[in-house]
């Protein structure tokens, strides 16, 4: 880890910003933009709610932190040490009365099944579902220090087949680690959508069988290249629909126009990705723009939070906003542990 990320706090700045993210979307999310803008007035203006509390984008966030930091404590990352305490912290989220924000039916039912101890995870994992909820929780793997380019795309992969099978969830989650690894390590957000289109190319028909074992084999593909080649190549076209975005949309136009409204996982992570490059230095717009959308609000935003976050540093936060959002004790101390 270098000393630039030790001193801005990448960890913590992106879990807060996931968070605040979260927190500022989720009255805005299942509305259209006229209908945001007459009940919170002027997007560059939106407030934080009080209180700030989140949804299960980011309750789900932290269930993976904590089961990620009981591998990583046991030893060197590996899927049967990840596996194991990543699945009972999703089916502990499953069954705690805190779950109660409306979350996606993917995770419900995976996670329901998940609860069977002697259930192969693959025969729980939702394998015709892309939606976004395996990479809005994924930043942790990104965040986590000493893991190779392996297990990061490993566990990243993973922690998205437990609830979402689709390979392009699988693809898009390694994506957004990958993302928010590069930003908390210093990397340009200018040059970040050619990084992240290389490491797609580089990992095209690449299959982690150690990480996802006979996946592959619950759907109709011929091979397990073939498989995951779908996901990465749906992600390949977001990324240059990306593109596109990033020099011709209008800052004051809704972010899902141009990159899709986000309940689908390369479209959460495009335009997430959208909302913090329009304003690279201005993190509190930039989740205001993800928040002011017509799309899937509250996870746009906390991608958007967590890219902020990661490439700015925990100072990117005004304290009247961070000392106020919901499990800011968890946020912090994971974060601070990472970032130490």
């Amino acid at each position: 880890m270098t000393s630039t990320t030790v001193r801005k706090r990448a960890a913590t700045g992106a879990l807060i910003g996931l968070a605040l993210g979260d927190a500022l979307g989720f009255p805005t999310e299942f509305n259209d933009v006229p209908s945001i803008l007459a009940k919170c007035g002027p997007w560059r203006e939106m407030e934080l709610p009080t209180p700030a509390i989140v949804t299960d984008d980011t309750q789900m966030t932290l269930s993976l932190g904590k089961g990620l930091r009981t591998a990583m404590d046991r030893g060197v990352l590996s899927p049967e040490s990840l596996e194991r305490p990543v699945r009972e912290e999703f089916v502990d989220w499953y069954r705690s009365p805190e779950n109660n924000r409306a979350p996606g039916n993917t995770c419900l039912r995976a996670c329901d099944l998940l609860g069977s101890e002697d259930r192969p995870w693959q025969d729980a994992s939702q394998i015709h579902s892309k939606g976004c909820g395996a990479n809005m929780r994924v930043a942790p793997v990104g965040l986590a220090p000493g893991l190779s380019d392996d297990q990061r795309a490993g566990a990243a992969q993973l922690q998205s087949a437990l609830t979402h099978g689709h390979p392009t969830a699988l693809a898009a989650s390694d994506l957004t680690a990958h993302a928010v690894h590069l930003l908390a390590q210093g990397a340009d957000p200018a040059g970040l959508v050619g990084l992240l289109r290389s490491y797609a190319l580089d990992n095209r028909t690449r299959y982690h069988h150690d990480w996802l074992g006979d996946l592959w084999t619950r759907d109709q593909d011929p091979g397990p290249e073939q498989f995951i080649a779908r996901g990465w190549d749906e992600c390949l076209a977001i990324l240059d629909r990306l593109d596109d975005a990033v020099r011709t949309a209008s800052p004051e136009t809704d972010p899902c126009l141009a990159t899709g409204a986000g309940w689908i996982a390369e479209e959460a992570l495009a335009t997430g990705l959208l909302c913090f490059l329009m304003f690279t230095d201005e993190p509190l717009t930039a989740l205001r723009r993800a928040a002011c959308s017509s799309g899937d609000s509250d996870s746009v935003a906390c991608l958007a939070g967590a890219f902020a976050g990661a490439h700015l540093g925990a100072d990117a936060w005004p304290a009247a906003w961070a000392d106020r959002i919901e499990y800011r004790s968890d946020l912090i101390t994971l974060g601070a542990l990472w970032d130490a």
